[in-house]
């Protein structure tokens, strides 16, 4: 696929945090964007994320469809050069299926949609908790490696993103016909935010920033801007090597913690940030976490921003849409 033949695509789950972003940008290039919701009560604050991101939404145009139901996904793909799908439940469970189900038979619905009419390539937003949740004597993670859904005491959420990617690529393989898929591993995203609440890993800063989180969580991972991460999808839709193939997306460098999130808001936003933790929850110290993002780099052209400046960048994004502080 190249990118003059992308002239209309349609965006799944387009009022998240990641979607408006990744809307706002398509347009900025020309391209229509049709989105689905669940509801077009969203619409309002979708279109105003939308036009915060500096973008004409004359260009977008909102359908409904839902992961759970097969209504509106002929209708949604009708006419479109291409398909991110980026819809994913974020609920909160004590039932793993009420994450897991939606998650897979929701990918399978926009698969499934796309190779019914003929879509070149789909591109799918999986995530690190579909390669990394699984235990190695190193920590070093690339695309060869999967979370297995057999690991013990693995959360719901991972199980729903290693479950939904293994699922989807099995269709293109058996069933895809000439439809191609694309999927992005982000870690955990973080960066500007164009909708008006705080959402997903927003809620981790407001929560830091507000003083209401003690300690930070014992935890390493890798950090990926929200605006890298769009511009990546981007360039998975228009990259014709990239068909058939995953990629990790973070930001360069060593990986992260909770704490080190804090100290850099502290030392580099001053008293915005007086609240924010300084000690980390009780625990073990963290082995090393290495996540490669080379292949992205090499064949996505991807070049991540400093996770330093992603992080205080996100606070102030907060504090100008009066989330935080």
């Amino acid at each position: 696929m190249t990118a003059s033949r992308t002239n209309t695509v349609l965006v799944t789950g387009g009022s998240g945090y990641l979607a408006t972003r990744l809307i706002a940008d398509l347009l900025h290039t020309g391209v229509q964007v049709r989105a689905t919701v669940r509801s077009l009560d969203s619409e309002p604050a979708l279109r105003a994320a939308v036009r915060r991101g500096g973008a004409d939404d004359a260009g977008l145009a909102l359908v409904t469809a839902a992961l759970t139901s097969d209504d509106g996904w002929a209708d949604a793909v009708d006419g479109v050069d291409g398909v991110y799908h980026l819809a994913s439940p974020m609920i909160q469970s004590q039932n793993p299926d009420d994450v897991v189900i939606p998650a897979r038979d929701g990918a399978l619905r926009v698969l499934r949609a796309a190779r019914d009419a003929s879509i070149p390539r789909v591109v799918l937003t999986s995530s690190f908790a579909a390669i990394g949740y699984s235990p190695k004597p190193i920590r070093d993670y690339d695309e060869t490696d999967w979370t297995s859904p057999d690991t013990p005491d693995l959360p719901a959420y991972p199980l729903s993103k290693a479950v939904a990617e293994r699922a989807a690529w099995d269709f293109i393989e058996a069933e895809g016909g000439g439809t191609e898929l694309v999927v992005l591993n982000p870690t955990w995203i973080a960066g500007p935010t164009l909708t008006s609440d705080a959402r997903s890993s927003l809620q981790v800063f407001t929560a830091m920033l507000g003083g209401h989180m003690a300690t930070t969580p014992r935890q390493r991972f890798g950090i990926a801007d929200v605006r890298d991460v769009a511009s990546a999808h981007i360039a998975a839709m228009t990259t014709p090597e990239a068909a058939g193939k995953r990629y990790l997306l973070l930001a360069d460098g060593p990986t992260t913690t909770f704490l080190e999130v804090a100290t850099v808001l502290r030392e580099r936003l001053g008293e915005f940030a007086s609240k924010v933790p300084t000690q980390e929850a009780p625990g073990d110290e963290l082995p090393p976490l290495v996540i490669h993002n080379e292949r992205a780099r090499r064949e996505l052209g991807f070049t991540p921003r400093p996770a330093a400046d992603t992080i205080v960048e996100t606070a102030e994004s907060l504090r100008a849409l009066g989330l935080a502080g």
